[in-house]
């Protein structure tokens, strides 16, 4: 297998995911879980990612799809495409899986997975968090993590516009 063939194969169908998340809990593997848009990678993102994967075994990474930004962010977003996106994530070697979802929400992906730890920023409170009530009711734990000042992907836009 190639290096981009193993990168490709972190992206995953929903219909994939069961069989993954059997394996992971007959190893008793610990799994995270967060989402977002991830329109434009940036130090943010990273730092974020990667504190989320110090928190267990597993990360997933649940990635709105384009529909599904554009809802959220309006006609100009993403920025880009669903396909681009996915292939970044799934090329950081913290990032277990990617999964796109269609939805405004990742709240029946989230009831699918019913992760260990789900993970969201600090603008948000944990009793906010979409998933809290399944992730609260599974006995798992709802953790907002920081977020680095200065550095948003709207930010980063604006200052693009600017020049």
């Amino acid at each position: 297998m190639t290096k981009y063939d193993f990168l490709k194969s972190k992206i995953i169908s929903r219909d994939e995911l069961n069989e993954n998340l059997a394996y992971w809990r007959f190893k008793n593997q610990k799994i995270v879980f967060t989402n977002g848009c991830f329109d434009l990678l940036h130090l943010g993102h990273l730092d974020y990612l990667v504190k989320a994967a110090d928190l267990g075994d597993v990360l997933i990474v649940g990635l709105n799809s384009d529909n599904s930004v554009k809802r959220l962010k309006g006609t100009n977003r993403p920025l880009l495409d669903e396909n681009a996106r996915a292939h970044l994530l799934a090329g950081f070697s913290f990032v277990t899986k990617v999964i796109i979802f269609d939805e405004d929400t990742p709240y029946n992906l989230i009831k699918q997975v019913k992760p260990d730890i789900l993970v969201k920023g600090k603008d948000y409170k944990k009793e906010e968090v979409v998933g809290y009530d399944i992730v609260e009711k599974n006995g798992g734990e709802v953790i907002t993590l920081d977020l680095v000042d200065g550095h948003s992907t709207s930010g980063i836009i604006r200052k693009i516009q600017a020049k």
